[in-house]
């Protein structure tokens, strides 16, 4: 299976680089990576979900007080990143040639890989949704400070890279078909 859009090519896109450098480009990644143990468990289409991992807070904003410290219980109070991080990530991987049901199947992944914005209320999620979700939880820290941890952009190049390398050495071995 030949992949139009690797993680690469979207980690080096300019979108990518501000919106997701600016929520914490160590936090996409690890979850990127952990979204990819899971699914290589779980027939998920691993891909796909390092994709969903990668670009799960493209939409996010920071809140900040006019003090200009961050605030994260007004960035609970009023969130709505994951709604546009789908319509974010859905209009980068159709432009970067991403095939478009799976382009659909990521951008639903990055919209419900949250609760946080949803009136009560249980959805039934996809198994790729669930991945990004689980992998986003396991990658978690008290107080929002996962959006903190540094990467400086030569590692992260080197962990995408690596993960390009696992996706396609299993997609290979498995002949994987699409399963969102």
């Amino acid at each position: 299976m030949i992949r139009n859009v690797t993680l690469e090519k979207l980690f080096v896109h300019p979108v990518v680089q501000k919106y997701v450098g600016r929520s914490g480009m160590a936090h996409a990644i690890s979850v990127a990576e952990i979204a990819f143990d899971i699914a290589t468990k779980t027939d998920v289409n691993p891909d796909l979900a390092a994709k969903g991992g990668l670009l799960h807070d493209i939409g996010h904003y920071k809140w900040y007080h006019p003090n200009g410290k961050w605030d994260y219980e007004l960035y609970k109070d009023n969130d709505i990143h994951a709604i546009k991080g789908a319509a974010r990530a859905h209009k980068l991987l159709v432009r970067c040639g991403e095939n478009l049901q799976d382009a659909k199947a990521i951008a639903l992944a990055v919209l419900l890989h949250t609760n946080s914005y949803l009136p009560q209320g249980q959805l039934q999620l996809t198994p790729l949704q669930k991945v990004v979700a689980e992998a986003d939880e396991a990658d978690e820290e008290p107080g929002g400070n996962h959006h903190y941890r540094k990467i400086d952009h030569e590692t992260a190049l080197q962990r995408i890279q690596k993960l390009d390398s696992n996706i396609d050495q299993f997609l290979r071995s498995n002949s994987l078909e699409r399963t969102s």
